[in-house]
Parts: C-alpha cells; structure tokens; sequence
C-alpha cells in the first residue's frame, strides 16, 4: 500500500532531522578529535625537543636506548656509540657543515615507515648529532584517530537513530494536522458545492423572470449576483482540486483515473468554447497544433481546466480588437508537449514573474491586481504531472504562458506507432 502524503513528510522530516543530528554530533566529535590530536601532536613534539636538547647538551640519551642514538663528530672521526644507529645515518654533511660554521640543524627523516628526528649542534670542541625514532608517537597518533573515527561513527550512527525517532514523534502532530486540514478543505468544498449550485440556478431563474417583467435594474443587480455565484463556485473547485491534488503521489502518471490526454483537442475544446465570448468582447482567437501531437499522460479534466484558464485568463485581460494565441506542438525531439497561450492585453509587471503563481498574489499599483487561486492552482495541476509552468510579459504588451508536460511513451502496433491508449475512451475523473 502506497504511503499517504503525510506518512512521506513524516519519513522526510524524520531523516533530515536525523540526518542533521547525526552530522552535529560527528562534527562536534570530529572538532573535539582535533582538538585532542593537536593537544597530542604538540606535547610530542615538546617531549622530542626535550630528548634532543639533552641528548646534544649531554652527549647521552634521556630515555631508553631503543628510540634514540648519539653520534660524536671530533672533526676528523665518528663515534656512533655502542648501539649502531639505523641505516642513513649519521649524517655526515650536517656534521661537517656544523663542525664549520657552528650553526645548529633540525633535519626530519621518513623511512623505513617512521619518522628521525636529527638535531646536530656543537658541544664544545665535538658536534654531537642526536637522532630520535618517533615511532611510538606515531603509533598514539593514529591510535588517537582511529578511536576518534570509531566514536565519530557511532555518535553519528546513534544521533541519527535518536533524531529519527525525536524526529517523528516531533513531525507527527504536524502531518496529522496537515492530514485533518486537507481533509478539511475537501470535505466543506465538496459540501458548498450543492447549495452554491442551487443558489446560482436560482439566481439565473431570478435574472430571467426580471427581463421578462422589463425590470432592467433588478436584472443588473440579479447578474452580479450569478457572476458572484459563478466565482463563489469556481473557487470552492479550485479549493477541492488543490486539496485532492496535494493528496496524490508525486506525479498523477500512476493514478488509476489516468488516461492518455489528447492536448490538441483539449486546445480545440477550449477555443470553441470561448469563440462566442471572445466574439463579444471583440477578440479574435487562433488555435495552432502540430499534426500528430503526441498525447500526455495524466488526468483530462485537469489538463482540461489547465488549457480552458489560460485562454479564460488570456481573454479578460485582452481589449477589444486584441488577439490570443494558442498552440500545442511538440519540442526536445518529441519528448515534449508545449501549449503556449500569447495575448495582445494589458500584459503585467516585470516584477510578477516570480509571484504570479503564489497564492492570492496582488500584482504592484493602486489597482492591486488579484490572481486569487486560479493560476497557483495550475501550477499544481502542472507539476502533478510532471510538468512546468512559466510566464513571460511586460506591462502593455501582452503576456504568454507556457506549459511543458511530458509525452506519453509510444507503443508500436502492426501499422505503425500510435500513442498507447489513444483507442480508449475517456475514464472517470471524478478525482479531479
């Protein structure tokens, strides 16, 4: 059983709140890490200053004599002491160089998988060179790190399993509010419905019988009444739409009320269904589609009201003797659908591009321009199904909208390629 929307907010938040607890606490471990090897790396180094300051002021080794070794140079020989010092050393040319000029020499040495730490300075009449192994400060070193890495790793591991399960019983209320809140809306739109539909018949009803008595200013004011209802009721089905979409998966390709859409009749549909009132506002309208428009995959009565709202929208901000174009056609090798409504109208400011499809945006002036819920409710419709919307406008030059949605695969029948589904009637989308 596929997960409800809120059950994916709830795993989301749980990860990322997880996610992000776990990465605190390993950089917290990891900056405590650093500060203990740097601690450790400098201690070290004093303890190595230490043995070769006095290995060269004594000319005999502190500790034991398995790390360090101590080579007099009397300018002629050397005496590398009991003990022989590892291969490489001494170093003859610091030798002579200090035996010369009387300049001490720090020198560091890798090999044989550690590190030779080589002091040589002169001691009275002799220059003594002290060397000491590092081996064993090494091996805390990386000790010290792997530790650091093991309690990195679980800290992290149980930050995150603790964030996960903070983290959904924190999330938990939230989704459930969302879930009674979409549930909601649902719910009291689909209720209004009946009675807004009730109220406009009757309103109409009303407009009638009023011309019919010759009662011109009652039938004004009757109008307004059902241009009200209308919008009443076109707002409460964008609000029961936009609570069912958010209610879907990601894209609606999978729902089962999915169908294979025919864009082209859709912008066919649209434009005869507006001719008369394009005709009475004194707008022309032209509809352009490419021969064998590959159809999309989604709901028709969405994709439906998608189309209708751009032109509906298109031809309101229009003036007479504007024009509105539509077209459909196809675009990146086919993969593509593009309908593109242009109008010649009032167009919009340069600034509403990026808020055009918020909810119930004002666009700048003293007229405070409302687009209310119908475009950022295309943008649903749009992305639900794995699409993109977008405007373009300046203001006195018209506007054109764009809307990209992918083609529905092919399948190849025994004459030829046809768009999978294109037999089939229109299902149910009582979804929608």
């Amino acid at each position: 059983m596929a997960p409800t929307p809120e059950e994916r907010v709830v795993r989301r938040a749980r990860l990322r709140i997880g996610s992000l607890v776990g990465l605190v606490v390993a950089a917290l471990l990891g900056l405590a890490g650093a500060i203990s090897y740097g601690v450790l790396l400098h201690s070290q180094e004093q303890q190595i200053d230490g043995e070769l300051a006095w290995g060269v002021a004594h000319g005999t080794i502190a500790g034991p004599p398995a790390c360090s070794w101590i080579i007099t140079f009397d300018g002629t020989s050397v005496d590398t002491g009991v003990a022989p010092p590892p291969d490489g050393f001494p170093l003859r040319q610091a030798l002579v160089e200090v035996a010369a000029s009387g300049v001490a020499q720090d020198t560091r040495i890798t090999q044989d998988g550690t590190v030779y730490h080589v002091r040589t300075a002169r001691n009275g009449d002799e220059v003594v060179q002290a060397v000491f192994d590092a081996r064993f400060q090494l091996a805390d070193r990386r000790h010290l790190l792997v530790a650091f890495g093991v309690a990195a790793a679980a800290g992290a591991l149980a930050a995150v399993v603790s964030g996960v399960v903070v983290g959904r019983r924190a999330v938990a209320p939230l989704a459930d509010a969302l879930h009674r809140q979409r549930r909601f809306v649902a719910d009291a739109s689909h209720e209004l419905r009946t009675p807004i539909a009730q109220v406009h018949a009757r309103a109409q009803l009303l407009v009638r019988r009023a011309r019919a008595a010759d009662d011109h200013v009652q039938a004004r004011d009757l109008d307004r009444l059902v241009a009200t209802t209308r919008r009443l009721g076109e707002i409460v089905d964008e609000l029961l739409m936009s609570a069912r979409l958010a209610a879907t998966q990601d894209t609606v390709a999978t729902r089962p009320d999915s169908t294979d859409v025919d864009v082209a009749a859709l912008v066919e549909d649209a434009v005869c269904a507006d001719a008369a009132r394009a005709a009475e506002r004194g707008v022309t309208i032209t509809a352009l589609t490419d021969d064998d428009l590959p159809h999309v995959r989604g709901i028709t009565s969405a994709l439906r009201r998608v189309v209708a709202e751009l032109l509906s929208n298109a031809l309101t901000h229009t003036p007479p003797g504007g024009h509105v174009a539509v077209c459909a056609s196809t675009s990146e090798q086919g993969r593509t659908v593009e309908v593109v409504v242009t109008d010649t109208g009032e167009g919009f400011d340069l600034a509403d591009p990026e808020h055009l499809f918020d909810r119930f945006h004002r666009g700048p002036g003293d007229d405070e321009r409302r687009f209310g819920l119908g475009l950022a409710l295309l943008r649903e419709v749009v992305t639900s199904h794995g699409g993109t919307i977008y405007a373009v406008g300046q203001p006195g030059e018209g506007a054109t909208f764009t809307v990209r949605l992918p083609a529905a695969p092919t399948r190849r029948t025994g004459a030829g390629v046809t768009a999978p589904g294109a037999e089939e009637a229109e299902r149910a989308t009582a979804g929608l």
